[in-house]
């Protein structure tokens, strides 16, 4: 397995610096099955969308795009529940990224429940538990 890291798929996806960007373009257009963990996907929506200022709905919409190319895959967490945990994002901004991301893993692993104080988590097909 070959991983790319957030710095690869930042570069990738501003096209800057321009000459890392391309680098960036190579690895990741080159077809190589190429893995990348949620956590990574976190820090680019943050980084895109806290750093660099480029909006919300743009860079989750990016994620996607991504995450739909051929040769990318996502570690530990099922492709179906990661596009769907970001799909569900996009309506209103209430549910966070990483919460989408946390909801995939939790689908994935089959639990079925997460604790959470979050009024906002998402329970499509989970239990989200506040107390014992």
């Amino acid at each position: 397995m070959t991983f790319i890291d957030t710095n690869i798929l930042v570069r990738y996806l501003t096209g800057l610096p321009p000459d890392q960007a391309a680098t960036a373009a190579d690895i990741i257009d080159s077809g190589t099955e190429l893995w990348i963990t949620a956590t990574s996907l976190a820090e680019v929506y943050f980084i895109m969308s806290r750093v660099a200022g480029i909006p919300r709905v743009e860079v989750v919409r990016a994620l996607i795009d991504f995450m739909q190319k051929d040769n990318i895959f996502p570690y530990a967490v099922d492709i179906d529940f990661l596009l769907r945990g970001l799909e569900m994002t996009l309506p209103s901004g209430r549910v966070s990224v990483a919460d989408a991301l946390i909801w995939a893993t939790v689908r994935t692993a089959g639990s079925g429940a997460i604790y959470s104080f979050d009024q906002r988590f998402p329970e499509e097909g989970i239990r989200v538990l506040r107390s014992l």
